[in-house]
Parts: structure tokens; C-alpha cells; sequence
């Protein structure tokens, strides 16, 4: 029996720490998925209904996906059905990108991936752990002020480890755009990281 059967199965004999467990794990990525769909307004309602559609369906779930892809996917589903007017599509030509091209030699076309990563701080002196800490927040303001399409896909993807066909399919958009709305949530956030290793400001 795999973990994801094993949860399944705390969950369905009602165990309080099994649905701790399950909120604890995928909280923050239904909530990012819901985020990039509804925006901040909304998303915490759609997690919330997801998570009770969740305990309605749970003694229906097949294993046909992973338990992660299955929560996903109720989460977008919601969301959608809360957002359905557009279809969220965001064309290359829209935005201009003022932060690069597409071509960056700092991500791998591929996949994404950071070819040139930020630097990061490893030692461990106070002054390095509350610098460490003023950049997390930082970040943490950076994130909140990109578009929410564009801070919802580079959660899922970056924190969530998503695969950019697996976002696809949450949101509905296609890999182009995927590609596109990652590659410019990350310069955003490179930016901010070398504007503060230069100026040690946010």
C-alpha cells in the first residue's frame, strides 16, 4: 500500500491527524492553484469548498491519479466554475516584458529551469541569517504584487514542483503561455533578488 492509499484510508476511517496531515501537505498548493484562477479575493473560498467537496467524494477516488493530482484538480475545477466569464488567456504580444526576452540566457528554454541560479546566503552569523530573512520578505512582497496569473504559476511550479504540462491542465491555458508567465514571474524575482544584493533594499 503507497502512501497516497495509506492517507486515503486514515482519512476514510475519519482520523482527525490523517486530515491534518492532508491539509498540512496540500493546503498551499490548492490554495496557489486557486490563486492563479480567482485571485486573492476568492481563493480562500474555493479551498474551503474544495476541501468539502474533498470529505463528500473521498470514498470515490479511484487511484486513477496521484491524490495530489486529484485535490488539484477538484481545487481548479471550483475555481473555474467561480471564474468562468474569461478564459484567462495571456497572449505573448499583450505585456511588454520590461525585465528581458523570452531568449534569457539565465533559464533553460526547455523546462525553465534556472540555468544561472540567484546567489544564496549559507552562513550562519547573525547578520547573515537576518539578512537571509529581510530578502525572504523581500520576496514574499514581490510575489504578492506580480500578477496573479503570473505568482500562481511560479508557485506551482517552483514550490509545488508541478510539471508545466501538469499547470496546463489546472488553469486551462496553454504551454506557451505557461512558459511565458513563468519566465517573467522569474525575472521579477531575479531582479528583486540582485536589486537587493546590490543595495541590500527591497
Amino acid at each position: 500500500m503507497n502512501d497516497d492509499a495509506r492517507l486515503v484510508k486514515r482519512l476514510l476511517a475519519g482520523e482527525t491527524r490523517a486530515f491534518e496531515e492532508a491539509v498540512n501537505t496540500y493546503q498551499s498548493a490548492m490554495h496557489a492553484v486557486a490563486y492563479a484562477i480567482v485571485g486573492s479575493r476568492g481563493s480562500e473560498d474555493v479551498v474551503q469548498e474544495a476541501w468539502l467537496s474533498v470529505v463528500r467524494s473521498l470514498s470515490g477516488f479511484q487511484f486513477r491519479s496521484s491524490l495530489k493530482t486529484w485535490l488539484l484538480t477538484i481545487t481548479a475545477n471550483l475555481a473555474k466554475s467561480h471564474y468562468k466569464r474569461n478564459r484567462r488567456e495571456v497572449l505573448l504580444d499583450d505585456v511588454p516584458s520590461p525585465h528581458g526576452t523570452f531568449d534569457d540566457d539565465r533559464f533553460s528554454p526547455d523546462d525553465g529551469h534556472w540555468l544561472l541560479a540567484p546567489y544564496m546566503w549559507h552562513e550562519d552569523t547573525p547578520e547573515a541569517l537576518l539578512t537571509e530573512n529581510e530578502l525572504r520578505q523581500c520576496l514574499e512582497h514581490t510575489l504578492q504584487h506580480l500578477p496573479q496569473l503570473q505568482s500562481g504559476v511560479l508557485l506551482l511550479r517552483d514550490r509545488q514542483g508541478l510539471s508545466l504540462e501538469e499547470i496546463c491542465i489546472l488553469l486551462d491555458i496553454s504551454l506557451s503561455n505557461v512558459r511565458v508567465l513563468l519566465h517573467r514571474a522569474r525575472l521579477k524575482v531575479f531582479a528583486t533578488v540582485e536589486h537587493f544584493e546590490e543595495t541590500g533594499e527591497c
